[in-house]
């Protein structure tokens, strides 16, 4: 083994084992005092910080991970998940990935996220239009709001937003930058904006 190459591995694990530890335990601290949900239940593997709010309930299963150390923004962002209201529900069951700068935000029925789901950056779920599209409700309106559920085994790219009242069924992959507004059925990829079938699986 040359110098460089040795110098190289001693510099990465410097890096893993102390400094990263140190800077992103000292960001997951801040947030952890940030966030205000008083109804979590679970405790998921932060990786990355993230800021819990709301009046509702946040419940992960097994081995949930928040954020990803070998991903963009790791360092610069952190994950959003907000059950506003009362009735909300968060639920993220078991082996879940979620990689950085996630944003899931509910008060409507609630956003489900299976066991062994896999998601990309960038990724948001809102289970409500947070607003009335007519201009003169649109503060202090009714907005429309209705469940998201992603279901096992599902496989999400970066840059992924999923809105209300979708479903997306078992072992689907849904492409980079898709705008999933439909409920997508199971075992296929699907893609675009808006999100459509490209391919069966089976």
């Amino acid at each position: 083994m040359n110098t460089k190459v040795f110098f190289v591995k001693i510099k990465r694990r410097i890096i893993q084992h102390i400094i990263l530890p140190m800077i992103q335990g000292s960001r997951n601290t801040k947030y952890k005092l940030l966030s205000s949900c008083l109804y979590v239940v679970g405790k998921p593997k932060r990786h990355q910080p993230a800021i819990l709010k709301g009046d509702g309930r946040i419940i992960f299963g097994m081995q949930v991970n928040i954020g990803i150390p070998s991903s963009p923004a790791f360092f610069t962002t952190y994950a959003y998940i907000d059950a506003r209201k009362k009735h909300s529900v968060i639920l993220i069951k078991d082996h879940v990935w979620i990689n950085n700068n996630a944003c899931l935000i509910s008060e409507g029925e609630g956003i489900t996220i299976g066991s062994n789901v896999l998601i990309g950056t960038n990724f948001n779920a809102y289970d409500s239009d947070f607003h009335e599209l007519r201009a003169d409700r649109r503060i202090g309106g009714n907005p429309k709001t209705a469940p998201i559920i992603i279901e096992d085994n599902v496989f999400i790219g970066s840059n992924v937003t999923v809105l209300k009242g979708v479903t997306i069924g078992r072992n689907a992959v849904i492409a980079n930058g898709s705008l999933v507004t439909k409920s997508i059925p199971n075992d296929v990829i699907a893609g675009g904006v808006p999100c459509k079938v490209l391919k069966s699986l089976i």
